[in-house]
């Protein structure tokens, strides 16, 4: 029987099966006297996992074609009509078909395996528990009153705490701003999301970074956007390739991590900075600033942001505790116009009905406690060791075999491979030494990359992990 699998169309092969099996129950192929062949069986005949057969006889069974029976295997449903059976939703349809975008398979991997596997974590972007203010937050959970609401807070969140921020972003940032121009988000996750779903359509242009975090993430192709790539080379990126897209494109908004960027580690000169905002008051462009990690120079200089230097209104500017406190505090912050503002709450408030209030008390106490900036000089001179650490690793076990740039802040290292690899049996031959990173291609169109980042790990498990890197690399063609 041929079941003509092709195996390099785009429809999933369980698919096609279901298909097949459901067209030869309308031409008498499969005939309702006749039992179907086995899971095990047509996985073996086909040459494919037995979870495949599997999932296209779920597909079948919830469409009331098919129904198991314990003992004597599968069959067609004599009910085929659907007169008297009761049917069960097609899920896999349903899952196919939402707008709402699943992350990369890579990144399910990759997350997948960190949750699993007891590996050395090089791949995710947050702090170890080490390096939280785990004792100043016990002492204001444990020695402090709780003053807070316990309804639902204001749609923008924590009058107090939209204050405190205030104060923060001027002292450290050089930011001006006041609480109505504020809205707490879930980290800075959800403040991409809402921007994204609020403020664009379907069809509009933007623009991201090449490499970039924001290229990982599902939120603009779920939105329908048309997605144009400005290039990250060891100076940041060039203002006037952005002005180019704009002239080619019509971009409506411009995404942009300027300090310390993810994954190249790259810092926007101050000149390159009024160049993009230059543009944007010209062409009424709006720019999205996402800033985790400006508060994190090694070298103790004080980082512009783009923010700082918006004379106009045209930056809405992202930002969150989870890279300088603790990732789940889910604790973030959107600065921008009123109205902005009030849309994209009105949004959150359609989601959650605003931002849970005792983790606002706790943050905002730690803001404005002498601790936070206490913490803040051990947390950056504890990354600055194992920023050394990891491109001491690099220069003992890779030599000649990559090349990176040594990044002055953040948490992360961009790493080129000097000879061409496949990227994901890299990866495999990598957790199967006991260690993870992130695949270029992640982050990228770029090949032959991989992103480590080095504020998850101990410098001695950091050294160790790039030795199991070396090693998968030189087992790898």
């Amino acid at each position: 029987m041929d079941w003509n699998i092709d195996r390099k169309a785009k429809k999933p092969i369980y698919k096609q099966i279901a298909d097949y099996i459901e067209n030869g129950v309308a031409d008498g192929t499969f005939p309702p006297d006749k039992p179907l062949p086995s899971e095990r069986y047509l996985a073996k005949e086909l040459n494919i996992n037995r979870s495949t057969v599997v999932a296209a006889y779920d597909e079948l069974e919830s469409d009331g074609l098919i129904q198991r029976n314990r003992g004597s295997g599968t069959t067609i449903s004599k009910d085929i009509w659907g007169i008297t059976k009761k049917r069960i939703p097609s899920w896999n349809r349903y899952i196919e078909a939402g707008s709402f975008l699943p992350n990369l398979p890579v990144a399910q991997r990759i997350r997948k395996e960190m949750e699993e596997q007891k590996l050395i974590n090089l791949a995710s972007g947050e702090l170890s528990e080490d390096l939280f203010p785990i004792n100043a937050l016990r002492e204001i959970t444990s020695t402090r009153s709780f003053i807070g609401r316990l309804g639902y807070d204001h749609p923008q969140g924590n009058a107090v705490l939209r204050t405190t921020i205030t104060h923060h972003v001027k002292e450290f940032r050089n930011i001006e701003t006041n609480p109505s121009s504020i809205l707490i988000t879930s980290g800075a996750q959800q403040a991409l999301h809402l921007v994204v779903q609020c403020l664009l359509k379907p069809g509009d242009a933007v623009v991201i970074e090449d490499p970039s975090y924001h290229y990982n993430l599902p939120i603009f192709k779920s939105a329908g956007l048309r997605i144009f790539y400005l290039p990250v080379n060891d100076d940041g990126v060039d203002p006037n390739e952005l002005l180019e897209l704009h002239k080619k494109h019509r971009i409506r908004m411009i995404f942009l991590n300027p300090a310390f960027q993810n994954p190249t580690g790259t810092l926007l000169k101050e000149s390159q900075q009024k160049a993009i905002l230059e543009i944007s008051s010209e062409h009424g462009i709006p720019v999205v600033e996402d800033d985790p990690y400006s508060l994190t120079s090694f070298k103790g200089e004080e980082v512009s942001t783009l923010k700082s230097l918006d004379k106009h209104g045209n930056v809405l500017y992202i930002s969150s505790l989870s890279k300088l406190v603790a990732s789940g505090l889910r604790i973030g912050w959107i600065i921008g116009p009123r109205s902005v503002m009030e849309r994209l709450s009105d949004a959150k408030q359609q989601i959650d009905f605003g931002h849970a209030s005792f983790t606002q008390w706790i943050a905002n106490d730690f803001l404005e406690s002498e601790q936070f900036h206490s913490h803040l000089k051990k947390l950056v001179k504890e990354l600055e060791k194992r920023r050394n650490q990891i491109v001491s690793s690099f220069n003992y076990f890779l030599k000649d075999q990559v090349e990176f740039t040594i990044p002055q802040g953040g948490i992360h290292i961009w790493c080129k491979l000097k000879r061409d690899v496949d990227e994901m049996k890299l990866l495999e031959n990598s957790i199967k030494r006991g260690v993870i990173y992130v695949p270029g291609s992640m982050m990228g169109s770029k090949k032959c990359y991989a992103r480590f980042t080095f504020a998850r790990e101990k410098e001695e498990t950091i050294n160790e992990g790039i030795k199991r890197f070396a090693d998968a690399l030189n087992l790898t063609r």
